[in-house]
């Protein structure tokens, strides 16, 4: 595929406090996804997948992992000597430079670069969406038209709407009408966060914005203040979108992937998803043990049952243990007689003989997140140890690092957050 002249500029900075203790010791984008993915390689796998070869990646919060995983970038051939991937992050130095303060401040301290780049356009990115989109038609689209700035757009259920940035576009697909997060919506075409810049125009702008104060964001700054002054046009996108930023939100797009004909096929080699291979050993199976509707990752020992549930590498279950509708991220070790529902358990995780997790009739929401965990589901955070025989209820949160001695009783009930 030829390599276009376009630089994809992929925002990774985010903390991504809706996913809590997930989220704590990782960026967003870094968060494991489908068993063998990152959330950033949905973004990354679409810029190649379009011939898109120069990709700058902004990080800035707890950026160890991501930088782990993209490496130099040879996964997704953008291991270059023209174009390629570069991590830009944050330094303290010059009288200008600081930590970045918004998505638009992240860009306008990395004018410099975007500047040395080839090409009049710039595409700039979420790190932390689950989607498939070829850039080319959108790009198109964009010259067509004349923009100055084209938003990728799509129809959420209207419950939803108030988490997003809100378009209205008129017949045309010019945009009229932009506001971020309204608490009531006027309509339900969200903003996917895919934003296809002229170049010119998108120096102008964040240096206009670095110039106030503002929150130096795009969709709560920028791009208000460009409708009806610029040329800014919603392109409409058909297809599987999701913002994954909540623990709701990343459990159920985890689920799709389950579907009888999921609306994101992992297994279309035309629009691959491309990740960091790990060498690990074939899936093995017991003679008692039973999968359904499951995906489950190279270098897992599965003794037990394991139904509608997500098992990343290396992940053992014990004998006689059921795991229905969970995400078991790397490395995960669960022993024998184990119950887990509706359980998202980080990685290096030992889980005693016993335990059941996902307790009970009880769904109180958790006692600090209540918009957060209200469906049932429990978290468990990375190296924490699971003594044998305990029962953790829903909508609980177990920290990262927590070890037998936290547990004060046999019981932890709904709503509850265990921490060190």
């Amino acid at each position: 595929m030829a390599m276009k002249r376009i630089l994809a500029v992929i925002l990774a900075g985010g903390q991504g406090n809706r996913l809590g203790i997930l989220s704590e010791k990782r960026a967003k984008p870094a968060v494991p996804f489908a068993g063998k993915y990152r959330i950033i390689d949905f973004t990354l796998s679409n810029c190649v997948n379009s011939g898109i070869y120069n990709v700058a990646v902004l990080t800035q919060y707890r950026p160890r992992s991501l930088n782990d995983h993209i490496g130099i970038g040879r996964p997704w051939d953008l291991d270059r000597m023209e174009g390629g991937i570069r991590l830009l992050q944050p330094y303290l130095g010059r009288q200008e430079e600081d930590w970045y303060k918004g998505t638009a401040d992240a860009v306008y301290q990395n004018l410099s670069f975007i500047e040395d780049q080839r090409g009049s356009i710039v595409l700039i990115l979420s790190g932390d969406h689950v989607y498939k989109m070829n850039y080319d038609e959108m790009i198109s689209f964009h010259e067509e038209r004349e923009a100055d700035l084209t938003v990728a757009v799509m129809e959420v259920p209207w419950e939803e709407a108030s988490r997003y940035g809100i378009l209205q576009i008129d017949s045309a697909g010019r945009v009229i009408d932009f506001e971020e997060k309204p608490r009531k919506p006027k309509s339900n075409l969200v903003s996917m966060g895919v934003y296809v810049f002229n170049k010119d125009i998108l120096r102008q702008r964040v240096v206009e914005d670095a110039a106030k104060i503002t929150a130096h964001d795009f969709g709560r700054d920028v791009l208000p203040a460009m409708v009806g002054r610029d040329r800014v046009f919603g392109f409409r996108f058909q297809g599987y979108w999701r913002d994954v930023g909540t623990i709701k939100s990343y459990w159920e797009a985890n689920m799709d992937m389950l579907g009888e004909k999921p609306e994101l096929d992992l297994y279309d080699r035309e629009m691959a998803v491309h990740t960091k291979p790990e060498d690990r050993p074939p899936v093995r199976t017991g003679p008692r043990a039973r999968i359904v509707n499951s995906l489950v990752c190279d270098g897992s020992i599965v003794n037990g049952t394991v139904e509608n549930s997500i098992l990343s590498p290396g992940v053992v279950v014990g004998e006689g243990s059921i795991i229905r509708e969970s995400i078991i991220m790397n490395d995960t070790k669960i022993g024998r007689e184990v119950i887990i529902e509706k359980g998202i358990l980080d990685k290096n995780i030992l889980v005693g003989n016993g335990v059941h997790i996902g307790y009970g009739d009880d769904f109180t929401p958790n006692r600090r997140y209540p918009q957060c965990l209200s469906v049932g589901i429990t978290v468990v955070g990375k190296s924490a140890v699971i003594p044998a025989g305990v029962k953790i209820g829903r909508n609980c949160i177990i920290g990262s690092n927590v070890g037998p001695d936290h547990f004060s009783g046999r019981h932890v009930a709904s709503g509850l957050i265990l921490q060190r």
